[in-house]
């Protein structure tokens, strides 16, 4: 069967499950400077599910409070509504693809990696001058695309992992090799249709070939910069745990954006190391 072409998956994409209506909501706050703080945390505790899981997280070590926060209206007053808007987010994504029968796909492999990029996004944001908070939304949403293609070509997938296999290649180089194209512009275009902001959606399109130069920090080319760091640094932790996992090269001018030291690196890994077990325990159901 031949592998449709991008405009095929563009479609399909429409027919993939939508997020909550409260996390289109959150996105759109994104935008505006009055927030009726206590309306969004009403309908945030209307979803049990959404709002336990927030919970857990908040009380995780991601965020190490020293009591323990009961509502999102006290853990918004604690963390701040934009840490409430990318746990609630996270939860509400990781939630939205449930594992199919007869599938060749290791899902927890997939979240357990794109939590980890997640994690590691968030750490090095400040390096970049960009937001935590949009590194670790923009890391956690970087390889949907690979879902997007897993779940709706099945057919064609089983392909890639052959290919994956047999030539000892990355996910992205046996993509291209049957589809003719990769995750990345899947997975934008899956942003747009959930309405994330345009910065996340040039990320996640950008997470392979980034935009580096002087002017690399602080900005969409900064945040895109931050995620192909993360999808290399969680690849070279093994956050996935797949045994034939790769770690892509590196960019040395992507590096050099960090002028991270040695010691800096290693608190960098234990950080990443530690946060990453309590996230994958709540996100990965």
């Amino acid at each position: 069967m031949n592998a449709p072409g991008i405009a095929d998956i563009v479609a399909r994409i429409q027919h993939l499950p939508s997020l909550p209506a409260v996390v289109a909501e959150l996105m759109a706050s994104t935008e505006q400077e009055d927030i009726d703080l206590h309306a969004l945390a009403d309908k945030i505790a209307l979803d049990q599910a959404l709002t336990a899981r927030t919970l857990r997280l908040a009380n995780s070590s991601f965020y190490g409070l020293p009591s323990k926060v009961t509502s999102i209206q006290q853990a918004i007053s604690v963390l701040g509504f934009h840490s409430i808007r990318t746990l609630v987010t996270a939860c509400a994504v990781t939630a939205s693809f449930t594992p199919t029968p007869g599938l060749d796909f290791d899902f927890e492999a997939f979240w357990r990696h794109s939590i980890g990029a997640a994690v590691c996004a968030r750490a090095l944001a400040p390096r970049l001058r960009v937001s935590p908070e949009s590194a670790f939304t923009a890391g956690l949403l970087h390889d949907l695309g690979t879902l997007v293609l897993a779940t709706r070509c099945p057919e064609q997938y089983r392909a890639v992992e052959a290919y994956r296999r047999q030539h000892d290649c990355s996910t992205g180089a046996a993509q291209l090799a049957v589809f003719g194209f990769d995750h990345a512009a899947i997975g934008s275009a899956l942003a747009e249709r959930w309405q994330f902001p345009a910065a996340i959606q040039q990320a996640v399109a950008a997470h392979h070939q980034p935009p580096f130069g002087s002017d690399s920090a602080g900005d969409a080319a900064g945040l895109a910069s931050a995620v192909y760091l993360a999808n290399v640094l969680a690849h070279a932790l093994d956050l996935s745990g797949q045994e034939d996992d790769q770690a892509p090269p590196l960019a040395p001018q992507a590096w050099a954006l960090l002028r991270l030291s040695d010691s800096d690196c290693f608190a960098l890994f234990r950080e990443a190391e530690q946060v990453f077990d309590d996230m994958r325990q709540i996100l990965v159901q």
